[in-house]
Parts: structure tokens; C-alpha cells; sequence
């Protein structure tokens, strides 16, 4: 028996302050995910919502199985959350990502600020595959197609659709695993 595919989503908590309709993709890549069978990785913020924690409720809502990377102790844990707890002792964008990122079979990124562009660069440095939703704004848009750098390990796809983030990564992802 194979493992399941380990899927990351990164976006910021600023983002779910924007646009209703952000943080309706959010919720369309968790139900999307949890309908791919596959697992959901996040960064758990603890006392403020992200994009990443409104996809994860959605899986968990369809009985997907969530993996929740905290940045601090157990002080900040939510109780409404049935994830796997992930106790990383980091602060807040400092660290956390490591051990998240590194655990995804490839990242699907909606939004994004500065703690989504570390992110995105630890993918890229690890060679593990990045999805972006190009119409969802931040640095999803603005990196979409395009290679960090000039060694131009691994190509930034780019996407329009939910949908096609979800089926681009979990086919990138069984080729990075190799599942």
C-alpha cells in the first residue's frame, strides 16, 4: 500500500481579510483535496485565520486528514481543529516553514506575502514542486510561470483554475515522490 500525497497550501493570513472570494478558493482547494483523497499540510497560525486554516477546515469538514505545523507551543492550539499537530517550539516566520515545507509532496499557493514567498523559495531550493494560483493576487500572481532563479531548477506553474491546482500538483506530486 502507498502512502497518501502530501499537499501544501500557503497563503497569508492578511489575504482572508481581503476578498470574499479568495477565501472562497481557500475553502474550494480543501473540499478539492479531501475529493483527491490526498493530505493537507499548513501553517497553523493559532490566534489569527490564514487562507491556509480556512482550506484545512474544509477538508477536515469531508473527513480529509490535515496536518497542522505550529509556530509556537500547545498555548495557541484551536480546539474546533482535528488536525495532527506538528509542535514546531519556533516563532512565527521563523522556522516553522522548514519542517513544513520539507513535508509536502508539492505546494499549491493562493495569495501570498512574505511568509509565502519563504515558503515558495524553500520549495524551489528542496526541488519540490510549486503550484500557483495565478488570478489570486500577492506573490502567487506575480511568480507565476516563472523560475526563482538562474539555475532554473524548478518552473513555478501557474494555474487560473482551483481545480487545476489541485490535479497539477497531485500529478507533479506523484512524480516527485515517485508514489
Amino acid at each position: 500500500m502507498s502512502r497518501k500525497i502530501q499537499i501544501g497550501i500557503m497563503g497569508s493570513m492578511q489575504d482572508v481579510s481581503q476578498k470574499i472570494s479568495i477565501i472562497s478558493m481557500a475553502r474550494d482547494l480543501g473540499k478539492q483535496i479531501a475529493d483527491k483523497n490526498a493530505v493537507l499540510l499548513f501553517g497553523y497560525e493559532g490566534d489569527h485565520d490564514s487562507l491556509s486554516i480556512e482550506a484545512a477546515r474544509e477538508a477536515e469538514k469531508l473527513g480529509a486528514s490535515t496536518v497542522a505545523f505550529n509556530w509556537g507551543k500547545k498555548n495557541n492550539i484551536n480546539k474546533e481543529m482535528n488536525s495532527i499537530l506538528v509542535e514546531t517550539g519556533q516563532q512565527r516566520g521563523g522556522g516553522r516553514e522548514f519542517p513544513l515545507i520539507l513535508s509536502c509532496d508539492a505546494i499549491i499557493c493562493i495569495g501570498g506575502g512574505s511568509g509565502t514567498l519563504t515558503e515558495i523559495a524553500m520549495a524551489y531550493q528542496a526541488d519540490i514542486p510549486v503550484v500557483v494560483i495565478e488570478n489570486s493576487g500577492g506573490w502567487s500572481q506575480k511568480l507565476a510561470d516563472k523560475f526563482l532563479d538562474h539555475r532554473r531548477r524548478q518552473k513555478i506553474h501557474s494555474v487560473r483554475t482551483v481545480k487545476e491546482a489541485v490535479k497539477k500538483a497531485i500529478n507533479l506530486a506523484e512524480k516527485y515522490a515517485k508514489l
